[in-house]
């Protein structure tokens, strides 16, 4: 066998091997969602769980094995790489494998395979020998004055905002810069104090979920009127000039509601699926709900201690709300038309379920944390029409016995309820359905303010029963990734769910509205990531007036020793692995092969790299690969050859075809820009601006999008193949890749 012939067969078998290796690749390299699934620790690997770290397109490799690789593969590298430092280095072994080395070792390949601590429990949490669920967080934001609510604006920004109890509310963007100028400021409206404990304050806020296109936002706040205190819920605008800010001439006050005591102020509002607003108010205050005869909550003639439904939608002229027509108790005599359920006591903190992102189970439930009295705290599900209880019961048990004996009473138990040796004071939270966490997906997390314990509940889709986990900080190396914290304030305040469903919770460690130590967490699941880029999106353009405050994180990992520069080498793997026996066996071989080798070989192209924002140069007219999906996007025809413009072309069912410009919008431009990796869209280019694609098909006609969907074919358009258009109307784009539009 001549030696030429044995090193081309073995650069054969070892292009097999090294591309074999990467089949735990990440999605912006293998982008089918069987091949994400199959590798759960995909993210480690390619060390894309911090946005801030490079992209990596071969996979992290522990020293011993990376050792082989290179012995046996280093010709294969620039197949598998157009990393331009791995080109650099390829011919130095050390380089090469301490460029491919990871910080965490327990994340190499192959290592990982044999790590039962890892793999032990793949596809639930980690919990510890009591049952209490590991998690980890991140520091999101810190510095605040007791923060009670993190909302977004379903605007495609994925901006947060963050209320402070005093009258603030602050922008930040997606990198988690804070905007200096407030987004909202009605601290001198807001009756508060310095007390600790004092529940008076601002309490509420969301957005319309038409907030993109009518600009409209809702508080809730004390007010302070003549010597009565009052809790009012105002209409604002954002302002016409910039929007990260609201017009505070604005304001409309849709209702107000005397409060006999300063405690007990509900402080809830939330859009449901039905997009009515709804507001949870208190019980009114003191012990006991001594108001009348029932107290406040079972009175419905009283608005305190009620769900209330209204809508306001359509309100510039004539009433500023109105009640919705299947309200409950709209035709019962004496009854306020406006409540949707009573018998509350104090709820704080509700959310609105998502439902499973695939089956929509559970989807437009509201879940709300019921405070309770001096023995239990509750969680309920709120139904309409229904008696949630109090002051006749109090969680399970009753409080009032002569109420609670009442046949009438009909109410409805909690779904969950705890005694006050757990905690004194609910705060409940959202049902996990973020895309970063699968194994917490349909998972209710949830705290309690006094004693700073966060804790689940799981239903049992069987029997219908929620099942309780205590939830725990991670120790040892639990959380030991950077950005991974394991400890938090203890007072746990409000719970928040960001644009793309992921979860926080805010707490503080002086229960004060005017102490700055406020800080807001994520949670995150060390125990299983999800399959990098499959939760990836592009915040739409910010335009930003105000100066930045670049996020300092301060708080730190606690429980972990220093590492240690004698601890010994990882041995490798012991589990079979077949990757390494082809590379044992090649190398056995040797140059005078003693077995007959394939008369044939079948192999594959070179792959070319998918990273982010890198397109092809040049001629975009090329053959298809067998790897193009329906509805990928190319731009052509700018003279010039620029990258960020063109004639838009689409790939569909096998051949590549036009857009034509009918319906063409920026928010169309938006979702291709987006698909070839900028940030945004500059211009909707129409009537063949970028020339005409006269050699190819005019594919979509009368294309519409939101411009947040993934591709155009995700958008209304008049069918494939299906047009009453010219070519001379073919559709272009102009894209722009900055973070933020700073006007000045």
């Amino acid at each position: 066998m001549k030696p030429s012939f044995y090193n081309a067969l073995t650069l054969v078998f070892c292009s097999v091997v090294c591309t074999a290796l990467l089949l735990t690749a990440s999605s912006a390299h293998l982008s089918s969602a069987s091949v994400q699934e199959c590798s759960p620790y995909a993210a480690h690997l390619f060390d894309a769980e911090d946005p801030s770290t490079p992209d990596r397109t071969i996979p992290g490799l522990c020293q011993d094995y990376c050792s082989q690789f290179w012995n046996k593969c280093s010709s294969t590298i620039p197949l598998l790489t157009d990393d331009p430092h791995i080109a650099k280095v390829k011919a130095d072994q050390t380089r090469v494998c301490q460029y491919l080395a990871l910080d965490d070792v327990d994340y190499c390949y192959p290592h990982l395979l044999s790590n039962q601590k890892l793999t032990q429990n793949l596809g639930r949490v980690q919990s510890d020998t009591d049952g209490c669920l590991q998690l980890c967080l991140e520091e999101v934001a810190n510095g605040l004055q007791n923060p009670l609510a993190m909302v977004h604006a379903n605007d495609g920004t994925h901006r947060f905002f963050v209320a402070e109890q005093v009258g603030l509310v602050w922008t930040y963007l997606p990198d988690r810069s804070k905007l200096q100028k407030p987004f909202l400021n009605i601290t001198k409206a807001v009756l508060t104090s310095s007390w600790e404990g004092d529940e008076r304050g601002f309490l509420g806020l969301t957005f319309h979920p038409m907030y993109k296109y009518n600009g409209k936002l809702y508080v809730y706040y004390s007010v302070e009127v003549g010597f009565d205190e009052r809790i009012r819920i105002s209409e604002f605008h954002v302002s016409a000039n910039d929007m990260n800010v609201v017009d505070h001439t604005s304001e409309r006050v849709i209702l107000e509601i005397d409060e006999p005591a300063s405690n007990h102020n509900g402080g809830q509002l939330l859009f449901a699926d039905d997009g009515y607003l709804y507001i949870f108010t208190g019980d009114g205050g003191m012990a006991g709900d001594p108001f009348g005869k029932y107290g406040n909550a079972q009175n419905k003639s009283a608005l305190l201690g009620k769900v209330l439904r209204i809508d306001v939608d359509d309100n510039e002229r004539g009433p500023l709300y109105r009640v919705p027509p299947d309200n409950p108790f709209i035709h019962e005599r004496g009854a306020r038309p406006e409540i949707y359920a009573y018998g509350v006591r104090n709820m704080w903190r509700c959310s609105v379920d998502r439902g499973d992102f695939h089956t929509k189970e559970g989807k437009g439930r509201i879940f709300c944390g019921d405070v309770g009295q001096n023995k239990f705290e509750e969680i309920d599900i709120i139904e309409k029409g229904r008696n949630y209880g109090w002051r006749a019961k109090e969680g399970f048990s009753c409080y009032d016995k002569k109420l609670c004996a009442n046949s009438s009473l009909d109410d409805v138990l909690p779904i969950y309820a705890y005694p006050h040796k757990m905690g004194k004071s609910v705060t409940g939270g959202y049902v996990y359905r973020g895309c970063e966490y699968p194994n917490l997906n349909g998972m209710y997390i949830f705290g309690d303010f006094m004693s700073g314990r966060l804790m689940s509940l799981q239903e049992d889709r069987n029997t219908g029963q929620w099942k309780y986990n205590e939830i725990c900080m991670g120790m040892g190396l639990t959380c030991a990734f950077p950005g991974l914290i394991n400890n938090y304030h203890q007072y746990i305040i409000s719970f928040a769910e960001d644009e793309a469903g992921e979860l926080y919770f805010m707490s503080t460690g002086v229960p004060s509205a005017t102490s700055p130590s406020g800080v807001v967490y994520k949670l995150v699941d060390p125990s299983r990531r999800a399959p990098p880029r499959q939760c990836h999106y592009d915040p739409l353009p910010v335009r930003v007036k105000s100066n930045l405050i670049k996020f300092v994180p301060q708080e730190t990992l606690i429980g972990i020793e220093p590492s240690s520069n004698n601890q010994p080498e990882p041995q490798p793997t012991q589990s079979y692995d077949w990757l390494q026996e082809l590379i044992d066996r090649l190398g056995e071989l040797g140059p005078d092969l003693a077995t007959p080798l394939p008369t044939t070989t079948t192999t594959k192209p070179p792959r070319q790299s998918r990273r982010k924002g890198r397109r092809r140069k040049g001629k975009s007219r090329m053959e298809p690969g067998p790897e193009l999906q329906s509805g990928r996007v190319r731009l052509s025809g700018d003279e010039e050859g620029r990258s960020d413009r063109g004639r838009v072309e689409i790939y569909i069912n096998g051949e590549w075809g036009t857009v034509c410009d009918d319906l063409w919008t920026t928010k169309n431009a938006a979702v291709v820009c987006r698909q070839l990796g900028f940030r945004y869209a500059l211009k909707a280019a129409k009537n063949s601006e970028f020339g005409e694609g006269k050699d190819m098909r005019i594919l979509l006609d009368d294309v519409q999008c939101e411009g947040t969907e993934s591709s155009l074919l995700e958008c209304k358009h008049a069918g494939v193949g299906t047009h009453n258009c010219a070519h001379y109307e073919d559709a272009g784009v102009i894209c722009g890749n900055s973070d933020y539009v700073v006007q000045v």
